[in-house]
């Protein structure tokens, strides 16, 4: 297959993971768990020497290229394997591009820390370690990042779009999708901004996501 996987699904690897479904591509996953030393590997660190999921080889005619950082994964899956056709979730004009690009690292930047210490602290650790008050305090400074998205939302519904960068579904909607789905744990506090929680559910049961979700037994 012309692109390998390394990832779990149960991590940021969903994210090229979830593009690659998106635009029908074959790719090769290769199970490769953040625990458990599987990322400490001679020659997984040949790949990344910073030991994270995930990270993908594009096996091109003219030698293989290998990328890390989930978002850079992810927007590089987009521009190379997909057309920028105005159908499906490729940027098709330097306007959406420039979506694509600032929303994704807005996810990173403003989102992923307190999106991740509300996942945390409400669902994932035993709840004899979780500590409510780290995630009260992360759901308290998510509604700035979140009442961003919410206007954003608005501007784009008033103008007939209902997407980040455009009326359809694209590599923006996904990367901030991505990261946003760790707080729906925090039912209250997505309640306070209803457009980011519809648009949450719309891209969240989009087939290509729901499949990666519930894969189908062989």
């Amino acid at each position: 297959m012309a692109l390998t996987i390394y990832g779990i699904q149960a991590s940021r690897a969903v994210r090229p993971m979830w593009v690659a479904t998106e635009l029908g591509l074959a790719f090769e996953h290769v199970q490769t768990d953040y625990k458990g030393g599987a990322t400490r590997t001679p020659e997984f660190l040949a790949l990344n020497p910073n030991g994270h999921i995930p990270v993908i080889v594009d096996h091109r005619p003219d030698g293989d290229v290998t990328v890390w950082e989930s978002m850079a994964c992810t927007l590089y899956i987009a521009r190379q394997h997909g057309r920028p056709d105005g159908v499906n979730l490729v940027p098709a004009t330097p306007r959406e591009d420039a979506e694509a690009l600032r929303w994704s690292f807005w996810t990173v930047t403003e989102v992923e820390k307190d999106a991740l210490t509300v996942l945390m602290h409400r669902l994932v650790m035993p709840a004899e370690q979780r500590k409510p008050d780290m995630a009260d305090a992360a759901e308290q400074r998510l509604k700035v990042p979140l009442r961003v998205l919410e206007q954003h939302l608005a501007q784009q519904q008033a103008r007939g779009q209902a997407h980040l960068a455009a009326a359809r579904f694209t590599v923006a909607d996904l990367c901030v999708a991505s990261v946003l789905l760790w707080v729906r744990a925090a039912r209250e506090l997505m309640a306070e901004f209803p457009l980011v929680n519809a648009w949450l559910h719309a891209c969240l049961t989009r087939p290509a996501y729901e499949s990666l979700r519930h894969p189908k037994k062989a």
